[in-house]
């Protein structure tokens, strides 16, 4: 397909996807980086009681509050 004719479709609001090499498609800025944090015993405790009560393991725990912190500090 021409690159004129998959802008047409995509303007004319048509389901492009089925072009794309969906498997190759990159997030920037959306890569994982392993870090190592260290937290008092105390601090775990209270992650896996928090996890556990909302049913998500204690890493994802960790994501969403480091996330809901850094976009209150942007805002």
């Amino acid at each position: 397909m021409k690159a004129k004719d998959f802008d047409r479709k995509f303007d004319a609001g048509e389901n492009i996807t089925k072009h794309l090499d969906l498997s190759r498609a990159r997030r920037p800025e959306h890569e994982q980086k392993r870090v190592n944090v260290d937290f008092p015993i105390w601090m775990i405790h209270s992650l896996d009681r928090e996890a556990k009560r909302l049913g998500v393991p204690r890493q994802s725990l960790i994501k969403v509050v480091i996330a809901a912190h850094l976009e209150k500090a942007h805002a």
